[in-house]
């Protein structure tokens, strides 16, 4: 359980994880194109046996997952840092919402994939692009949220994410 004293800072371990997390989604963003023609091609019956992009997306893809889930653990248990006295109450909805938004996709993105493929379903195969289209945008936002912090509000958030101190 969390206790309600809030950590200064993420742990080195909570920290590694995020960034391997960011290195896992982009590979899977940047080479999934083989892994949509060997679904189209179990979809249509004709593919026989799984390519290596088709493996590798999927054993990166259970990774994430795996991750995520220890991630989600180490949130629970040992919390997270406050937010910054900087953030006005709208600012930390939002971040609270786009937070937990990407926890749920990186989820949902996985295990819409695995049903996708291991049942041939091609409506699990759209969730995933829907679902990966949603966390795309919500990078996006996490992202330009820190932008917005470290040189609009100067409130140095992005040193917190810095696995060197």
């Amino acid at each position: 359980m969390q206790t309600s004293i809030k950590p200064a800072s993420y742990s080195r371990l909570q920290i590694y994880l995020h960034w391997a997390v960011v290195l896992l989604i982009a590979y899977q963003f940047l080479f999934s194109d083989g892994m949509s023609r060997a679904f189209g091609q179990v979809l249509d019956n004709v593919a026989t046996a799984t390519s290596l992009a088709a493996t590798s997306h999927i054993v990166i893809g259970f990774t994430v997952l795996a991750l995520t889930l220890l991630r989600l653990l180490l949130r629970a248990t040992r919390g997270a840092p406050a937010h910054p006295e900087a953030e006005t109450p709208l600012m930390r909805l939002a971040a609270r919402i786009t937070h937990w938004g990407i926890y749920a996709l990186l989820v949902l993105v996985p295990l819409s994939g695995s049903v996708a493929w291991y049942a041939s379903l091609g409506v699990a195969g759209e969730a995933h692009e829907v679902f990966k289209t949603l966390l795309l945008i919500l990078i996006g936002l996490h992202v330009l949220a820190a932008l917005f912090h470290q040189f609009v509000l100067k409130t140095n958030l992005i040193a917190r994410m810095n696995p060197h101190g």
